[in-house]
């Protein structure tokens, strides 16, 4: 039977904060913790994983046998933000940040954008993605001018009403400014924000997001597997991640509760290799806006999901479930990522049940443990294995 590796990233999911969580201005931050908290959270099966065992974990009651093996996993590489994280997933250390621009972006590069696309630019600074709106998006409709803007991430968005721009031709606006964003200037994500609505109190952002990313600086996870001839199926915003290096199969989704069904949906196909699996509403919809509550719900509905998911899982299947940093939505300091450890559950018929691994170095323990259990050679991946220790 075909092994299958089910790669499920909790966008934000972070489980406390780091020891250098201090110079990232995130000193004291606990996503889980915050949520853990309020009565929506209902978590027994990641309970029963093993996420309450796990090293450092204060929330919830730790579970006696716990069905999963389980880590905490501490990142090496100097971001806290969603590329950075994921490279790491995937097997590749950042030991440079990527740039940000707390004063916004050089005019010069503003103004040769705005050449380039024929429109004014309005804002470009940090500033919250719903907030934006309500401040610059009648003056956009008004002069038919982009809004652009960043955040403490290394981001540059692009904001649209899809009335005056079509999303098509959005892109393409965010497809020169990626090819803009190079060197000193290269963030980590291009990002189209198209909107509707008629004024400051009815804009609303649409599901018509696209991620531009920087190609990964090396071959990733992603690139071993699919050179060894496996499937490497992109699910959710993972495809724009990685700039789709390594990626056979994309699949686009809306949300958490569409990317759930679609990952269900995985579980009746036949494949070989990796389902990556990315749940953005955690971050973009609660961890962000600071919504303790809607995160909670997003952390109950998964855990829903997981009564469902697991019992139907093959032979030869794997589960790991993680994070790529925090968004603590209880943190009002700011709005933005949080630099935390991440939660590391693995299930599944291979996997002996209760290893308790501690804290590990490196999300890229994540990569090596997929390419081991593949089969496929990650020598050339920053990472190390546990599968030896929690085979089965």
């Amino acid at each position: 039977m075909a092994k299958r590796v089910f790669l499920i990233v909790l966008d934000s999911f972070g489980i406390g904060a780091e020891p250098d969580a201090a110079a990232f201005g995130d000193e004291g931050t606990n996503t889980l913790g915050a949520i853990a908290r309020h009565p929506a959270f209902r978590c027994p099966n990641l309970g029963k994983l093993g996420l309450f065992n796990i090293d450092g974990v204060t929330a919830g009651e730790k579970n006696p046998a716990p069905a999963g093996a389980f880590a905490r996993l501490q990142e090496q590489s100097q971001g806290k933000d969603t590329t950075i994280g994921h490279w790491e997933i995937a097997g590749v250390v950042s030991p440079n940040p990527l740039p940000t621009f707390p004063e916004g972006f050089p005019a010069e590069l503003i103004r040769a954008f705005e050449e380039k696309t024929g429109h004014k630019v309005l804002c470009n600074k940090p500033y919250s993605g719903t907030q934006v709106l309500k401040d610059y998006g009648e003056q956009a409709l008004a002069e038919n001018a982009l809004i652009v803007y960043t955040s403490a991430d290394s981001v540059f968005q692009v904001a649209a009403h899809e009335e005056l721009v079509p999303v098509q031709e959005l892109y393409r606006y965010c497809e020169i400014a990626r090819e803009m964003l190079k060197g000193e200037f290269g963030v980590g994500r291009v990002i189209a924000r198209p909107f509707v609505g008629r004024t400051a109190d009815t804009f609303a952002r649409t599901t018509n997001r696209h991620d531009l990313s920087l190609k990964p600086p090396r071959d990733t996870m992603l690139d071993v597997l699919k050179a060894a001839g496996r499937d490497v199926i992109a699910v959710g915003k993972i495809y724009d991640i990685f700039d789709g290096q390594g990626v056979t199969e994309k699949i686009k989704t809306t949300g958490n509760t569409n990317g759930i069904a679609f990952t269900k949906a995985l579980l009746t196909r036949d494949f070989e290799g990796l389902a990556f699996v990315n749940l953005v509403d955690f971050d973009m919809l609660y961890g962000h806006r600071r919504n303790v509550e809607g995160y909670a719900a997003a952390a109950t509905e998964f855990d829903g999901f997981l009564a469902e998911f697991v019992p139907h899982m093959r032979e030869e299947d794997l589960l790991i479930v993680t994070a790529d940093h925090g968004c603590d939505p209880s943190y009002t300091k700011t709005t933005d990522h949080t630099r935390e450890y991440v939660p590391f559950l693995a299930c599944g018929k291979p996997v002996r049940a209760g290893v308790d691994l501690g804290t590990r170095l490196g999300f890229g323990t994540i990569a090596a443990t997929v390419c081991d259990y593949l089969g496929v050679d990650a020598s050339a991946l920053d990472g190390v294995s546990v599968w030896p220790e929690i085979q089965a």
